[in-house]
């Protein structure tokens, strides 16, 4: 039995049965499937307000719905939009063409830079929303998310039992996940870990941002050098746990923030690595491997052809990135040694 929406005429409630392919999904996730266009502010809204009732009970964001749950839905007004065109054809065969694994619970693919992994804050068509119109009488989920500017291993369910089962097991910590980055400066280890709390926070314009806090979640990266450039280490990063921007603010906390980081890089750095030919953030999901119901599962994608290609120049050209590099490490000795933040090693 598949989910069944019934309104409540007079007042434009709606009593959704819930189907098994929503079993054990989370509630703020099942209604933005469901309310297709509305704001994900407005979501939380009604679930803050008790608008939104599983069996007649207030829900909260995190509830997880069962097969067979009553969920009502208030009547949610939006402003009118002119229809959204749908992705093009090129788009479509571009998602296509970068599976690299399917079978009948999962679907992989290598995702370019700047394709984000959903639809929303100005992204009319992300990863999941290709997949669909590329396969449109199939069932497909998105498992977990990468950031726009990071290119690499994606994964998608094809069946509830392959969501529910892979992001089980991303939450007890048993699926690897391990990533290329670039760190500007050189760290004084070639292998070591990042243990600090990092807690997440969202701007007023919907930007998210988030930063070291005692009073974040427990947050572990691994890092471990890969090879030697001038300004700059190609490190393997480990995620020992998988919280939103975690390498990338585990890198800045340490003060080696990740090269072409608009967020949390340095902006001059940033600047000279762009004149070396860096366009994007340098971080790359370069495997993901699981074991569920006695299979195990191994994605692998190589390194992009730009970020090869920036560290054929890096290691020509990089001098100039160094002698960036002690001038915003004399400039961040002299205004913020007394604030105890970290700054840049040779």
């Amino acid at each position: 039995m598949q989910t069944v929406t019934s309104p409540d005429a007079p007042h434009g409630v709606r009593q959704v049965e819930i189907g098994p392919e929503r079993d054990g999904q989370r509630i703020d996730n099942a209604l933005m499937t469901l309310l297709k266009g509305v704001p994900k502010s407005m979501i939380y809204r009604i679930l803050r307000t008790g608008q939104v009732r599983v069996n007649g009970k207030r829900a909260k964001p995190d509830t997880r719905l069962a097969a067979g749950d009553m969920l009502r839905i208030p009547p949610v007004r939006v402003a009118e939009k002119a229809e959204t065109k749908g992705p093009s054809a090129g788009m479509v065969s571009a998602i296509t063409d970068s599976i690299i694994f399917e079978d009948k619970h999962f679907l992989a693919i290598d995702k370019a830079t700047g394709i984000a992994s959903h639809g929303g804050s100005g992204v009319s068509h992300g990863a999941i929303e290709l997949l669909r119109a590329a396969r449109p009488n199939e069932h497909i989920e998105l498992v977990h998310r990468l950031d726009r500017d990071t290119s690499g291993v994606l994964v998608f369910a094809k069946t509830r039992a392959g969501l529910t089962g892979l992001q089980a097991a991303i939450r007890d910590g048993s699926v690897v996940k391990q990533y290329l980055c670039l760190m500007v400066g050189h760290p004084n280890k070639a292998k070591f870990s990042v243990n600090a709390p990092l807690l997440k926070s969202v701007l007023q314009g919907g930007e998210r941002m988030v930063r070291v806090s005692d009073n974040g979640k427990p947050s572990l990266t691994f890092f471990q050098e890969m090879e030697q450039y001038p300004g700059g280490r190609l490190m393997q990063a480990t995620l020992g746990t998988g919280r939103t921007h975690q390498i990338r603010v585990h890198a800045a906390h340490i003060g080696h923030p990740l090269a072409g980081d608009p967020k949390y890089g340095d902006k001059e750095i940033n600047k000279g690595m762009k004149e070396l030919g860096l366009n994007r953030l340098f971080l790359h999901a370069s495997h993901m491997s699981f074991e569920l119901d006695g299979r195990s599962y191994s994605f692998s994608a190589p390194m992009p052809d730009d970020l090869k290609d920036f560290l054929d120049v890096l290691a020509v050209k990089g001098n100039k990135i160094r002698r960036l590099l002690e001038k915003a490490r004399a400039h961040l000795e002299r205004t913020q040694e007394m604030a105890g933040k970290p700054t840049f090693h040779k």
